[in-house]
């Protein structure tokens, strides 16, 4: 039975094209969300990293009313390390946006969230967003669209419907039109499309309950909230329910309280019927894949796997000798009670203590998912140090070393393919595909993870920035052997002082500098790479010997190069096994892990590294 009051839309795209301004537009089109002014003054829920990114971390879910009709609204992730959440909400869904760029088209990581929606089956409509910015061929990208649809397998059927569904908008201006010059001026045109041509939910509202849990949320106060779709039959507060786990282990419970999605917020319900999207108070240690159904008659539903960690970290507290200059919170009990509450909100991610006490290890989808998290952390006063990230190895039946293995793509100008294939070819890639078109060359490859560190600054400089990369978890494979690390050694300050311009001076002509004069600086901190290998450690703070004679060019201001700037992502590929990227709310510093030369030499000599 069509549930003809209700349609569940998931929005896909690329990391900017424009999805948070698109979805607030919604919002303040319908009559209900204006005549609400307390919430209409009330931001879109996406947090400073999202807006500062500009991608989407996690899956959202809010609702629009309008002309009868309940809309939830379900915002996918935007980047590939937040894909784990992908695959399950668009179960959810019974139809999808594809929002793409009116100059840009779709980019290689729309391909990502497409190929999923594809494969649910979902009815695809496309929305070309940004249709008044300078350069804009609206007509070219639903082309385009319509093409790398049909290469990533859309049936006859998607492809049609995707065809005479097409939409053009500028979101951050307020309009929809069917036609990129027809003059409306609102987003109504978008929001009857959804209404009336988009797929109402297909359910059986008399059969017995079935609803699957695919997003965890977590509260102080109540635990973990189960947020899923039912498929059949309706759920009411206060009832008992069987729980299906994945692994097949049942189990009784209640239903204390039910939430649907209204607007921005949730509203607090009695039931929630077939078709729609709700959350479920009560269920004790709740997980992704969870089935609840009727006890007497019990619905299974094909099982959700979370893609397994690829890389992980350990975080410790921090013993820098300008620990607590920045932040409030650098105890390492407080850091490990902040991420033992993660572990309770966050099922992407595995969080356990070391088993000598000395941190926490914390095993993500990859770079930007863990630095997602320690960007969080600094931003709430935290100061901490992390390590190098790891790559989790497995081993096959007969006792192989296995590890992960990324499905990488390039997109570049055709003059610098050449450079980018020697820069994977370096990196233990293995190029897969390769597609020349008339200006850009679109490249394939399959490479460990441990090579896709670092390699995202290669490109971008191998190919003057204009390449595009864009990595994803493929499979683990066999053990690649040992790959390039960072071939430069590193300037070491061997004080703690303030740098001074005239020692930078003469250091910027033997590499690279990371600090600028008059910055906090301690023994065993990197402030610079060395054009060679092999670590220096530097005196950052030497100053000019003052003698009794004059020059004429004695006093001439020493000139220095703007020190490099790392992000946290960008500090966490750069560090080598034996250094640390010690986290404030103000800095972000790499280290060596052993502060004291002396002590370091006599480590090496320990370990074999370097002789007596």
């Amino acid at each position: 039975m069509l549930q003809e009051n209700l349609r569940n839309v998931a929005i896909i795209a690329h990391v900017d094209h424009g999805k948070t301004t698109l979805v607030d537009k919604l919002l303040r089109a319908t009559d209900a969300f204006r005549a609400n002014q307390q919430v209409e003054d009330r931001v879109l829920d996406s947090n400073d990293q999202e807006r500062e990114r500009g991608i989407t971390i996690l899956a959202k879910n809010i609702s629009i009313e309008y002309k009868g009709v309940k809309i939830n609204v379900i915002d996918t992730p935007g980047h590939a390390d937040f894909g784990g959440e992908v695959e399950r909400v668009l179960r959810m869904a019974d139809s999808a946006l594809l929002l793409v760029d009116a100059f840009e088209g779709p980019m290689p990581q729309t391909r990502f969230v497409l190929r999923h929606a594809i494969d649910a089956g979902l009815a695809i409509m496309i929305v070309v967003n940004k249709i008044d910015r300078p350069g804009a061929r609206p007509e070219a990208v639903v082309n385009d669209s319509l093409d790398l649809m049909m290469d990533l397998g859309a049936t006859d059927g998607q492809l049609e419907f995707a065809m005479e569904h097409v939409v053009y908008a500028s979101a951050v201006n307020g309009f929809a039109r069917l036609s990129p010059d027809d003059g409306n001026d609102d987003m109504y045109p978008l929001l009857d499309m959804v209404v009336d041509c988009l797929p109402a939910p297909d359910c059986d509202p008399d059969g017995p309950l079935a609803m699957q849990c695919v997003t965890i949320d977590h509260s102080s106060y109540v635990g973990r909230i189960g947020i899923g779709r039912v498929y059949s039959g309706t759920i009411h507060a206060g009832e008992q329910i069987l729980v299906v786990k994945n692994d097949g282990s049942r189990a009784m419970a209640q239903a204390k309280q039910l939430f649907t999605f209204d607007y921005l917020g949730r509203t607090e319900c009695d039931e929630i019927r077939a078709g729609d999207i709700g959350a479920v108070v009560g269920i004790d240690r709740t997980d992704i894949g969870d089935v609840y159904t009727d006890p007497e008659n019990p619905v299974e539903l094909e099982p959700i796997e979370i893609d397994p960690p690829t890389l992980s970290v350990v975080f410790e507290a921090s013993t820098s000798p300008l620990v607590g200059r920045d932040g409030d919170i650098v105890g390492a009990r407080q850091l490990k009670e902040r991420l033992m509450r993660e572990a309770e909100n966050n099922v992407t991610m595995r969080i356990e203590e070391l088993g000598d006490k000395t941190g926490v290890e914390v095993a993500g989808r990859g770079i930007l998912h863990l630095s997602v998290l320690m960007e969080a952390m600094r931003r709430e006063g935290f100061e901490f140090q992390v390590g190098r990230p790891r790559v989790l190895f497995k081993e096959d039946e007969h006792g192989h070393r296995l590890e992960p293995v990324e499905l990488a793509v390039v997109e570049c100008p055709n003059e610098f393919s050449g450079k980018v294939i020697e820069a994977f070819g370096e990196s233990g890639g293995t190029m897969s595909s390769m597609q020349a078109g008339e200006t850009h060359t679109h490249l394939e490859f399959k490479i460990p993870t441990r090579g896709i560190m670092g390699l995202k600054n290669r490109i971008l400089n191998a190919t003057h920035g204009e390449g595009v990369f864009y990595h994803t978890f493929s499979e683990y494979g066999p053990y690649a052997g040992e790959l390039g690390v960072r071939n430069n050694g590193a300037m070491i300050s061997m004080s703690t002082e303030k740098s001074v311009g005239y020692a930078l001076g003469t250091l910027q002509e033997r590499g690279t500098m990371f600090v600028g004069p008059g910055e906090e600086c301690y023994e065993g901190m990197l402030v610079g790479e060395r054009s060679k290998p092999g670590d220096m450690v530097v005196n950052i703070a030497r100053t000019k010997s003052l003698g009794n004679q004059r020059s004429s060019t004695a006093d001439i201001a020493v000139q220095l190069t703007p020190p490099k700037t790392f992000t946290l992502e960008e500090a966490l590929e750069y560090i080598m096994d034996d250094e640390l990227v010690e986290v404030t709310p103000k800095n972000i510093r790499m280290r060596k892990r052993i502060l004291n030369a002396i002590e370091r030499k006599k480590d090496n000599v320990r370990r074999g590294k370097v002789s007596k």
